[in-house]
């Protein structure tokens, strides 16, 4: 069975603001394309958030900059 994944944005005070994958997936190579809106669809400030990826047991967290 499957790992569950889930890949958040964080801004830099650890609120998320876009859930970008949740639930079962797969072993493999994927990709994810951000728009660079929150959940609610509205475009954020250019700047600095965290990209946090867990699976399974397993976590990750990148910095990222959004651009204009």
């Amino acid at each position: 069975m499957p790992d569950c994944v889930r890949l958040v944005v964080y801004d830099l005070l650890g609120r998320s603001v876009r859930t970008l994958l949740e639930g079962p997936l797969a072993p493999g190579v994927h990709e994810v394309v951000w728009d660079g809106r929150n959940d609610a669809g509205v475009r954020l400030p250019a700047g600095l958030y965290l990209l946090r990826l867990e699976a399974g047991r397993q976590m990750q967290s990148r910095t990222i900059t959004l651009l204009r």
